[in-house]
């Protein structure tokens, strides 16, 4: 996205708003860290449950936000249902942002 590319994005109204929704659900820590484990490999919904210490139901409400935000996709295998973030963007998202904080802040 170049810097055109921002100033059209300003300008509309709808898209900030879904931009600043999109903020909101990855404000949530379970859903950040729910993001996080899927971020190598597709995850079932009890391996995410377990792997975080969440209730299934409360992974599967997360997951229904999250894949309504674009954020991870689906994918049936069987009886069980796999996810992963959804793309290279929400991926390189994350991973500059864990970089971001990580940084040595001694210039602060």
């Amino acid at each position: 996205m170049n810097t055109d590319d921002v100033s059209d994005f300003q300008s509309s109204t709808q898209r900030v708003a879904i931009l600043a929704e999109t903020f909101r659900l990855l404000g949530d820590p379970s859903r950040l860290r729910i993001l996080l484990f899927c971020l190598q490999s597709p995850k079932a919904v009890g391996d995410i449950a377990k792997s975080l210490n969440l209730s299934q139901t409360l992974v599967s409400h997360h997951l229904r936000l999250l894949r309504g935000a674009r954020l991870v996709r689906s994918e049936r295998q069987a009886k069980k249902v796999f996810y992963e973030v959804a793309d290279e963007h929400v991926s390189t998202m994350l991973v500059d942002m864990l970089s971001h904080i990580d940084e040595d802040h001694a210039d602060d």
